[in-house]
C-alpha cells in the first residue's frame, strides 16, 4: 500500500483484510466528524467524540490516530501516521481525504 503525504509518500506491505478494517475505522471516524460539524452548525451541544486509534501488526506496524474534536470537518482533517519495523520508524501527518483515496485505490487494485 502507498500513502501519499503532504511531501512524498510511504509504501509498505498491507493485506486487503487489514485495509478493509482500516476503512471501516475511518468511516466511523468520519461519521463522528459529521456529527460534530452538524452539532456546531445547529448550536446543539455534543459531548466530545472518541478518537480513532487504529493499530495493525503485520510485516510492519501501522498506527493511524485522529482526534475528530479538533477538525472542523472530515475534509480538513489530518491523521498521525506511524509506520515502523525493526529497522525504521516514520511518524508523520497525512491528510485524511488522501488516506481515504489511497486506501480505496489499494483495495480496488488488490481485489479484482
Amino acid at each position: 500500500m502507498r500513502v501519499n503525504l503532504v511531501e512524498g509518500s510511504v509504501s509498505f506491505c498491507f493485506s486487503p483484510e487489514a485495509a478493509k478494517t482500516l476503512r471501516q475505522e475511518i468511516q466511523a471516524l468520519m461519521e463522528r466528524m459529521r456529527a460534530i460539524a452538524h452539532a456546531k452548525a445547529s448550536g446543539t451541544p455534543l459531548p466530545p467524540q472518541a478518537t480513532m486509534e487504529y493499530q495493525h501488526v503485520g510485516e510492519v506496524f501501522l498506527e493511524v490516530f485522529c482526534n475528530p474534536n479538533i477538525w472542523p470537518n472530515p475534509y480538513a482533517a489530518k491523521v498521525l501516521l506511524t509506520v515502523r519495523d525493526d529497522r525504521i520508524r516514520l511518524t508523520t501527518e497525512a491528510e485524511l481525504k488522501h488516506l481515504v483515496e489511497d486506501l480505496n485505490q489499494f483495495l480496488e487494485s488488490a481485489i479484482p
